[in-house]
C-alpha cells in the first residue's frame, strides 16, 4: 500500500497545487505541512476500473531563485527572462497492480514511476492587473521505474496552454487555473503500459505492439486557496484517447477518462524571510 500511496500523494499535491497567482506577493521563503486528500482516478488512462484513495498529502513550497517546489513539482531553473524559463522538472505516478485489474489479469504489474525532465515556459500574456495570466508549458521527460533494479520505460512529451487567474469570481485567495494540451509518447513508453506479449495473449486479449506518437489530450483545472494556517485544493482532470495511436489496444477499455481529487493540508512551519512571488 505504501508502493502506491506514495507517488499517488506526490501526484496529487502537484495537480491540486496546479495553479498560482497571477499576481506577484511577498511570500515566505518556504513553507511546509502536512494533510489528508481524497483521490479518484482509473487505474491508467484507457482503463474501465476507477479506484479511490484516502491519502496523507504532504505539503511543502520552496520558492528560491534557482530551486522551487511547488504546483510543479520540484524544480531546478536553468535559464530565466522576462518573456521565458527553462527549468528542470520531476513528476510521479502510482503502480497499478494487475491480479486487481481485469484488463491486465496475468500480466506483469505496471511499477510506480517518476519522470524528470527539462521544461520550457514561455510568457503569452498577462493582464493589466496581473490577475490573469497565459504560460506555454513545454516539458519533456523520461520515465523510471520505482523498484530495486530501476530501467527506462520511455519519454514524454506533453506542451500544454496553462492559464491561472487570483481572485477568481471575486473570491480574495482563491486561484483557479486550468490546462490543456496533447501528449505524445515513445514505443517504449507506450509498450510498457498498452503492448500485450504474445505469451501474455488470451482468447479475449490478442498480442499487441504499441507504436510511439500521439497519445491522446488531456485537460486540467485546479482551484486553492492558501489560509492563514492551512491550505486547501482541488482538481478534476479529463483525458481523451480517442485518436492515439494505441487506441486499439485490447487494454484500452475506455477512450475517456476523468480523475478528481480534494485535499487540506495544515502548515506547520514556515520561513520569516519574504520574497517575492507568483505562486
Amino acid at each position: 500500500m505504501l508502493n502506491r500511496r506514495v507517488p499517488a500523494a506526490l501526484a496529487f499535491l502537484a495537480l491540486c497545487a496546479l495553479p498560482a497567482g497571477a499576481q506577484a506577493d511577498p511570500k515566505p521563503l518556504w513553507e511546509a505541512g502536512l494533510g489528508v486528500g481524497a483521490l479518484t482516478f482509473p487505474d491508467y488512462v484507457g482503463s474501465d476500473q476507477q479506484h479511490g484513495d484516502l491519502l496523507p498529502v504532504p505539503y511543502f513550497v520552496y520558492r528560491g531563485e534557482i530551486i522551487k517546489a511547488g504546483r510543479n513539482g520540484v524544480q531546478a531553473r536553468l535559464f530565466d527572462s522576462l518573456h521565458a524559463e527553462v527549468y528542470f522538472s520531476l513528476g510521479a505516478s502510482p503502480p497499478v497492480n494487475s491480479t486487481d485489474n481485469r484488463a491486465r489479469s496475468g500480466m506483469p504489474d505496471l511499477r510506480p514511476m517518476v519522470e524528470f525532465g527539462p521544461a520550457l515556459e514561455v510568457h503569452l500574456w498577462g493582464s493589466a492587473a496581473r490577475r490573469m495570466r497565459l504560460d506555454f508549458r513545454a516539458p519533456l521527460r523520461s520515465a523510471f521505474t520505482v523498484e530495486s533494479h530501476t530501467r527506462q520505460v520511455g519519454w514524454v512529451f506533453a506542451p500544454v496552454l496553462n492559464l491561472d487567474m487570483a481572485d477568481v469570481a471575486g473570491l480574495r485567495g482563491w486561484n483557479l487555473g486550468a490546462q490543456a494540451g496533447p501528449i505524445f509518447t515513445d514505443h517504449s513508453y507506450n509498450q510498457t503500459f498498452y503492448g500485450v506479449a504474445p505469451g501474455e495473449a488470451t482468447a479475449t486479449r490478442p498480442a499487441y505492439s504499441a507504436q510511439g506518437g500521439y497519445a491522446g489530450s488531456q485537460f486540467t483545472l485546479a482551484l486553492s486557496k492558501r489560509f492563514p494556517g492551512f491550505w486547501v485544493g482541488a482538481f478534476t482532470r479529463y483525458d481523451n484517447l480517442a485518436g492515439a495511436v494505441f487506441a486499439d489496444s485490447p487494454l484500452v477499455r475506455r477512450s475517456r477518462n476523468v480523475s478528481a481529487g480534494i485535499g487540506i493540508a495544515w502548515i506547520l512551519g514556515q520561513s520569516s524571510q519574504m520574497v517575492e512571488s507568483h505562486e
